[in-house]
């Protein structure tokens, strides 16, 4: 049987390993198991689509039990802080989608490259983040992953290939597609994925970059994230067509249970394979956020309770993980709680140290600016004085 693999093992905790208790009273196997996606995978000019029958390990499960139990815990910290107004501007928040996160990750490795829009706190932290670093760029403080200065919409680690977070709607798409091209330009084995919303869809940039990548055979896989609503507006009231994995028309499609981090994985690894060989594929993931669009969003308006009730109770990444994990009697639930309070604890701590981080230094308004930032000074007793050379 074959063990976990190399690139999963480097990206399945966040801070730490999975619960210390779960070890200290189980022996978890490394061999493959087999467990079933709940919905079949619908294909769109796709001969064989991938199999509902996943391979997975032990390990992996609860790894994406505790890694989604510490994105959620985080994004409930945020809108928390949000309100306590300690984070300010737009923040857009990730839970109820934590399965196309994890998912995703599980099928790939650092060397493949991942872009996204503003609602990119968690997939921040599959690619190697912390905690720390999260809050801390929230709150505008000095050791955010991007130095403060870019807040909620724009999280960034170049080091493992995230390239963002980018606020303008679709923008990201294009510049995606480019990542793409410098792979096959520099004959890499990778990939990248380029997430857009649903509310993207449409983007006229989007179709533009589709065409390139599809006429260059570019290894580009589009991740349409599809919560159903763009801000306050349900997609079949945006959208003539809602079959976003149609969108590419002679571009292959794949629609996916956003909300089955199992699913998630073997999509992408289906579709990852498929961009080496023939180039860009679509994959549509069917998800839902519980928040509003964003924190000004009380999500509340354009949908009732119900319906936000109902997808938790029916369809929730987290809870279709632990009746996985449960049934196959891989922890108790008294185990799995324990990991749910310590994601908890960790998030409080790094909230907490993400605090007493201080504010950036004045003449970070000056750099990264201008290329060289041009010739920037800092002087005076007080080191307060700034002098530059504008163009």
């Amino acid at each position: 049987m074959a063990q976990l693999t190399n690139s999963r093992r480097a990206t399945t905790t966040l801070l730490k390993p999975i619960s210390a208790a779960l070890f200290s009273t189980r022996h978890l196997s490394t061999e493959t198991m087999t467990v079933e996606t709940s919905l079949p995978f619908i294909p769109h000019n796709i001969d064989h689509p991938p199999s509902q029958t996943v391979e997975t390990t032990p390990q992996e499960l609860l790894a994406f039990f505790r890694d989604m139990a510490v994105m959620r815990r985080m994004e409930i910290a945020a809108d928390t802080l949000y309100k306590s107004r300690l984070i300010r501007g737009f923040c857009h928040l990730y839970d109820g989608q934590e399965a196309v996160a994890v998912g995703m990750e599980a099928a790939t490795t650092r060397k493949d490259a991942i872009i996204t829009a503003y609602r990119d706190h968690c997939l921040y932290l599959t690619r190697g983040g912390t905690l720390f670093e999260a809050f801390s760029e929230l709150m505008g403080r000095k050791d955010g992953c991007s130095k403060g200065k870019g807040g909620s919409m724009h999280f960034y680690n170049k080091p493992e290939r995230f390239y963002g977070g980018h606020g303008i709607v679709g923008a990201q798409v294009p510049l995606g597609c480019g990542l793409a091209f410098a792979q096959k330009y520099s004959k890499e084995d990778n990939v990248t994925f380029v997430l857009y919303g649903d509310g993207a869809s449409n983007q006229g940039q989007l179709f533009e970059a589709l065409n390139m990548a599809a006429l260059w055979t570019l290894p580009a896989i589009l991740v349409c994230e599809n919560n159903k609503y763009g801000m306050g507006t349900a997609g079949w009231r945006a959208s003539k067509s809602s079959t976003y994995y149609k969108k590419g028309d002679y571009v292959p499609g794949l629609k996916v249970d956003g909300m089955d981090a199992l699913a998630v994985k073997q999509a992408c690894k289906f579709a990852k394979d498929h961009a080496l060989k023939n180039g860009p594929i679509i994959l549509e993931m069917d998800t839902y956020r519980y928040h509003g669009h964003s924190m000004s969003d009380p999500g509340s308006t354009y949908r009732t309770r119900d319906e936000i009730s109902g997808i938790r109770q029916e369809r929730d990444p987290i809870e279709r993980i632990r009746k996985v994990i449960l049934s196959h009697n891989l922890a108790t639930e008294k185990e799995l709680k324990d990991t749910e309070k310590e994601a908890r604890k960790e998030v409080d701590e790094a909230v907490a140290k993400a605090k007493d981080s201080p504010w950036p230094d004045p003449s970070e308004l000056f750099t990264n600016v201008y290329v060289k930032d041009l010739g920037l000074e800092v002087f005076g007793v007080d080191r307060k004085k700034i002098r530059t050379v504008l163009p």
